[in-house]
């Protein structure tokens, strides 16, 4: 039930993975919603929003004053979410320049909070146990378009916090996955693939599962408990990804895959995999970034959101059973 006494608070993306179900979640505890959605975007995950949707390309400065009038709480949770694209920069213009536009329209307007949704992405890997927060990458060490996105984004809402006063606490989650994946994420994509019996072998690389509620509650907590200027790091259980194909196989009944195969010899395949996506549209499912991204564990610790903001997740077996099931439902799955 929505009170009418709450804040208006407005979630971007809310079409989206995460945006949807942080909107959810805000739902649950009475909030009074606004949601921006693009013209285009799709509108699965958005058949029973409680609340106002309203149009907005997030680069255009005038449609984003329009939706952020009478806003109080803000969660800037789109973004272009993509680790490939024909013309890599683009992912770069498009983050940074909706970041700038929804920031200064936050300011304009006098939004009270800030939650902002960044990624670990913008941290560096370690290789001998999980990053924290204090890892943070420059644009030359992120490893592709979207990780140097997501950096630059970022350090512009923390120079807008230090010289401007944005009100904005910062979210990193790791990798979600779970019910309402529409698109799919590129971590849902692995899923849908593995339970389908289409991948056969595996790179030794590891990565950080976590539920996609799980994240939306972490950033409801950002709101309540979240320090301005801060960084948390949203995250669930670090896993082998030889050992995440596994789980997946024996949830779906199939047998897991075993042969570990190098990088190496991946590289030619992902280019011309590119190149092929790049005359006849659609995108690759084994990219160059992606293996060089593999080179490391991502490996990370979610311990200053469990300390300041109290937050916590539960196994991520329970994420890729609900992921499964999801998938199943909407015909991914055979």
């Amino acid at each position: 039930m929505t009170s009418t006494g709450a804040p208006l608070t407005l979630v971007t993306g809310v079409s989206g993975f995460v945006g949807s179900a942080v909107a959810r979640a805000l739902a649950s505890r009475g909030a009074r919603l606004r949601g921006q959605v693009r013209a285009t975007s799709p509108r699965g995950n958005l058949n029973d929003f409680p609340g106002e949707l309203v149009e907005a390309d997030l680069r255009d400065a005038d449609a984003v004053a329009r939706a952020m009038s009478g806003v109080r709480h803000l969660f800037h949770v789109a973004a272009d979410y993509r680790l490939w694209a024909p013309d890599p920069e683009e992912i770069v213009r498009n983050n940074l320049a909706m970041t700038c536009v929804v920031m200064d329209a936050a300011l304009t307007a006098g939004v009270e909070r800030v939650v902002y949704t960044s990624s670990v992405a913008t941290l560096k890997p370690r290789d001998d146990g999980p990053a924290n927060e204090t890892r943070a990458a420059t644009p030359e060490q992120a490893v592709g378009a979207y990780k140097r996105s997501k950096v630059v984004a970022e350090r512009l809402v923390e120079t807008m916090v230090a010289a401007r006063g944005l009100p904005a606490v910062i979210v990193q989650p790791s990798t979600p996955i779970g019910p309402r994946d529409v698109k799919p994420t590129p971590t849902g994509r692995i899923i849908v693939e593995a339970a389908n019996g289409k991948m056969p072998a595996f790179v030794d690389s590891g990565l950080n599962l976590v539920h996609v509620d799980d994240v939306a509650a972490g950033h409801l907590a950002a709101l309540d408990k979240g320090r301005v200027g801060e960084r948390y790091i949203l995250g669930g259980q670090d896993v082998m990804l030889g050992d995440m194909l596994a789980e997946i196989a024996a949830i779906v009944g199939r047998k897991p895959p075993t042969i570990r195969i190098p990088r190496a010899p991946l590289f030619p395949l992902a280019w011309a995999n590119e190149q092929l996506r790049k005359v006849i549209g659609g995108d690759p499912f084994l990219t160059v970034d992606s293996l060089k991204m593999a080179r490391h564990r991502m490996f990370f610790s979610s311990a200053k959101a469990e300390t300041e903001l109290g937050y916590r997740a539960r196994p991520h077996r329970e994420a890729l059973v609900d992921a499964i099931a999801w998938f199943r439902d909407a015909g991914m799955i055979r």
